[in-house]
């Protein structure tokens, strides 16, 4: 598992809109106009975040039951947030299976905004 970080992310604008999110030091994540903010900042993803780091889920699927959410609106926030370098996912064995484990990497987000 990574060391607790702070993620950085510069937003830019070009062209009258912010259309661009960075992470320094990474590739360019292109994203459209002030919607990709949004879809970043929403309550969902909020929600996942703090369930995440109070609850300490076990799995994607206990993450699931505890936010009383579907599976796979759960897991496809859950893809977007490691993309960006947020989370992570710990494999670990359980009986016959695996499970993985959604685990915080940041513990600070930190947001320039370039005009």
């Amino acid at each position: 598992m990574s060391k607790t970080k702070t993620r950085e992310i510069t937003i830019v604008e070009t062209k009258g809109a912010f259309s661009f999110f960075k992470k320094p030091g990474e590739e360019t994540l292109d994203f459209s106009g002030m919607k990709a903010l949004r879809q970043l900042l929403s309550n969902e993803k909020a929600r996942i975040l703090h369930v995440i780091k109070t609850q300490n889920p076990g799995s994607i699927y206990d993450l699931s039951k505890k936010l009383n959410r579907n599976f796979k609106a759960v897991m496809d926030d859950l893809k977007f947030l490691e993309r960006l370098g947020f989370i992570e996912f710990i494999a670990e064995k359980h009986k016959n299976r695996v499970r993985h484990k959604p685990v915080i990497l940041v513990d600070t987000m930190t947001f320039h905004i370039k005009i």
